[in-house]
């Protein structure tokens, strides 16, 4: 590529150094190379702009920036939006992509959802991949592992690999920090899916309809003019968002108890799922889902609805459907204790899908819902009472312990939390403490639910320069206390 078709997209002249060839884009500095398009933009923390000259002295050739930023000695692309204007021009250079491509936001689901689109799209033969919190997940199932919504560069690239490996059908999580930041820009995305809007990120954004705002991007101006909209029509934010997907001229399918695409007729909890009635295209299904869980059932769903958007016949879809496997850190069974008792994993780390996480054990308990969860600081402090008390309405017993403190005080966020959670909680520091506590407590007719980390493989403490990456998995330590109890080794 050279760089004169860049500067031609954007409607400018390269002039002499139009015959430049272009060899790859960076947003950091430090990594831009030889024949680089460095990304400058202005962060809350750190602006882009301050490092134009160290990118450049690196062998970038062009600078995508404000109009106003000042760049000498490579060409300037100038765009008052230049994230936005990064993520078009790389989508350019990263070439080719899967044909089919679908995205979710929400804020509680998104990683079920993908991974069961991508697992429902194999089980009916297409080679499919996912990409989000679990990272990038492949044909044969192997991970690496990553952020929700990688940067542009990452994105993409990761995008026209998984084409040239073979990849034909791709779902990625569109967080709203992604779609506020043009993270998940320049290719085609032939469907979009929404799960819920609870309260979550309001360190980022200016309140709930920021929020929203921020998730509708996957509408308005993400999915393709002739995508559909795949909605999870049960939330109190769903007709909100059938509105701004009408508006948009998109096709709107909906799912749920309330859904005209796939309408939920019956849940029937069983003991190793639940069985599902449902009616899609005049039709009748009868689904045993090996899973449990109603929100597991609108991800499963809203899943269904993605893969049916992009062609696949509906007998295959609904098959699959029923053959779906737990995600991971998602209602994750680690272990079952020696008496009995089973321990759940799950990354329920918001009031809503805390509270969803216990109503979706209630119906498999006959004794004692035991909770350990806590909260991680330096984010939104507001939800820390809230998931307190979600918990204790919902559970015999609570245990508030540490999930990643960063830099702030874990035990006064604990006790922020305590303050919703009320005076009959427990309150014990330490994760691995806590969860030997639960577990050592719970009987052969409890269950132990262990909510925020899920699937995260470490506990975060400090901030900046003092950040440490614990080693931490709790599906492990729950494995390995509950193994430490029966020798007679753990927690009485």
């Amino acid at each position: 590529m050279r760089l004169s078709e860049l500067a031609a997209a954007m409607g400018m002249d390269a002039g002499d150094a139009g015959q430049t060839g272009i060899f790859g884009f960076a947003i950091d500095h430090r990594k831009v190379a030889p024949g680089n398009v460095f990304g400058a933009f202005q962060g809350t923390k750190v602006n882009g702009e301050d490092f134009i000259d160290a990118a450049i002295a690196s062998g970038a050739v062009a600078v995508v920036a404000r109009p106003e930023a000042r760049v000498e000695g490579a060409l300037h692309l100038a765009d008052a939006e230049p994230r936005r204007a990064f993520a078009d021009l790389a989508a350019l250079y990263y070439r080719p992509t899967p044909s089919t491509v679908v995205a979710v936001t929400g804020t509680n689901g998104k990683t079920s959802t993908v991974e069961m689109t991508r697992q429902i799209w194999r089980m009916c033969g297409e080679r499919a991949a996912s990409i989000g919190t679990l990272g990038v997940t492949t044909p044969d199932e192997s991970v690496s592992t990553g952020l929700t919504t990688p940067d542009i560069v990452t994105f993409l690239s990761n995008m026209s690999g998984l084409c040239r490996e073979g990849v034909t059908h791709v779902a990625y999580e569109a967080s709203s920090h992604g779609l506020s930041q043009f993270r998940n820009e320049g290719l085609p995305v032939h469907a979009g899916g929404f799960t819920n809007l609870s309260r979550d990120h309001l360190d980022y954004h200016d309140g709930m309809e920021d929020y929203f705002a921020a998730k509708m991007r996957l509408f308005t101006e993400v999915v393709d003019d002739d995508g559909t909209a795949v909605i999870w029509a049960d939330d109190e934010w769903s007709q909100r968002a059938v509105d701004v997907a009408k508006d948009r001229g998109l096709k709107i399918f909906t799912v749920g108890e309330k859904g005209k695409g796939i309408e939920l007729i019956a849940r029937t909890p069983s003991p190793l799922g639940q069985e599902l009635k449902i009616v899609h295209a005049g039709h009748a299904y009868a689904i045993r889902l090996p899973l449990i869980g109603a929100y597991q059932v609108a991800n499963a769903l809203t899943a269904a609805g993605l893969v049916l958007a992009t062609g696949t016949p509906p007998a295959q879809v609904f098959d699959a459907v029923a053959r779906l496997q737990p995600v991971r850190g998602r209602l994750e069974r680690a272990v079952i204790s020696t008496k009995g008792a089973p321990v759940y994993i799950d990354y329920a780390h918001t009031p809503d899908a805390l509270a969803a996480a216990i109503a979706a054990l209630r119906p498999h308990v006959s004794g004692r819902l035991i909770t350990v969860f806590g909260a991680g600081g330096d984010r939104d402090k507001g939800k820390r009472a809230p998931m307190g008390e979600a918990a204790a309405k919902g559970s015999e017993l609570v245990i508030v312990t540490d999930d990643n403190p960063r830099g702030e005080d874990a035990a006064a966020i604990r006790d922020e939390v305590m303050l919703g959670a009320g005076t009959m909680a427990r309150n014990i520091g330490g994760r691995r403490e806590a969860i030997a506590a639960a577990i050592a407590e719970a009987g052969k007719d409890d269950i132990v639910l262990v909510a925020g980390k899920g699937h995260e493989q470490g506990q975060i403490v400090g901030s900046g320069d003092d950040m440490r990456v614990l080693p931490f998995d709790d599906v492990t330590v729950a494995r390995e206390c509950a193994a430490e109890i029966a020798q007679g080794g753990g927690a009485a």
